[in-house]
């Protein structure tokens, strides 16, 4: 049987201009499917719209245009896929696999351990469920076993959910999906096989792999690229207004991103974007990528 197309994706949040650290991410993602001659789509990743930026998306796209990086089809959003998410939330319910939650995060924060990703959830709803006419988020229930990986840049990867996580939130009592739950709704529904993302979502990858479990739906290959920190040891963020790339200098971007993958530097005589990328995508080589498995990232709705 003829393996897939290779199918990948960059997915910004309209919070801010891309910075340096997105860049990084997308030149990985579009590099690696231009490297296999495979897809490369765009998701507006807008389920939390309390984060959201106006003008931000039409910015992050025209950024990623003036460096050279243009998508197999028009870009998605999450905030167009809510009806989707209830769907899916719906049958991880009827599987008796989810559960409804009002804990806030100063109850668990009082009588939680503390995890990787802060307090681990100790199942107070799982064993006395809140009144039915309590506002509620709603918990997917995790196995007490290790949920492994092998990606492709950080190596073997193998997590416990119960002792390390809890069961995590897949609805806000807000109203809004999770990340957790819609990225891996949106990655089946995309058909995308190769995620090429930060390092900063490592450590979410076995919560995704649970549900996609659940759902029956197939498990990408994943490769997590290192950070970009600032002096301080902190990871560049759009929400703590880290400075956005420079869209008149493309290939100045382009060459400092390159070398933050590791990548053989670009010769001295390429201009523009398209003679950049013409040698980039021949030369790319992910095994030349170095690994970041710092366990302490930033944690996506967990609680």
């Amino acid at each position: 049987m003829t393996a897939p197309r290779y199918r990948g994706r960059f997915a910004p949040s309209p919070s801010g201009p891309l910075h340096f650290g997105s860049l990084v991410a997308a030149v990985a993602s579009y590099a690696d499917a231009r490297h296999h001659d495979g897809e490369w789509l765009l998701r507006i990743d807008d389920v939390d719209q309390v984060r959201c930026r106006s003008g931000a998306e039409q910015s992050i796209l025209d950024t990623l245009d003036a460096f050279g990086m243009h998508a197999d089809a028009k870009p998605i959003r999450q905030s167009e896929c809510s009806e989707r998410y209830l769907a899916i939330l719906d049958r991880l319910i009827a599987g008796g696999h989810a559960y409804r939650c009002n804990c806030s995060r100063k109850q668990i924060a009082r009588i939680a351990k503390s995890g990787s990703e802060g307090p681990i959830y100790p199942g107070t709803c799982r064993q006395r469920p809140p009144p039915d006419d309590a506002s509620a988020a709603w918990r997917v229930r995790v196995p007490a076993k290790a949920i492994a990986f092998d990606d492709r840049v950080a190596g073997e990867i193998s997590q416990d959910l119960a002792r390390d996580i809890g069961d995590f939130v897949l609805h806000r009592t807000d109203g809004f999906a999770a990340y957790q739950l819609a990225v891996v709704v949106d990655d089946h529904d995309q058909k995308i096989n190769q995620v090429v993302r930060g390092a900063d979502l490592l450590w979410s990858t076995p919560r995704q792999i649970w549900l996609q479990q659940l759902l029956g739906f197939p498990t990408p290959a994943y490769a997590h690229i290192p950070l970009v920190y600032d002096p301080d040891g902190r990871k560049l963020s759009k929400s703590d207004k880290a400075h956005p790339v420079d869209p008149t200098n493309p290939v100045g971007g382009l060459r400092a991103a390159w070398k933050h993958l590791g990548q053989t530097p670009a010769p001295e005589g390429l201009h523009g974007v398209d003679a950049f990328w013409a040698w980039a995508i021949s030369s790319w080589d992910i095994r030349r990528v170095p690994a970041d498995r710092e366990e302490k990232h930033e944690s996506r709705n967990s609680l």
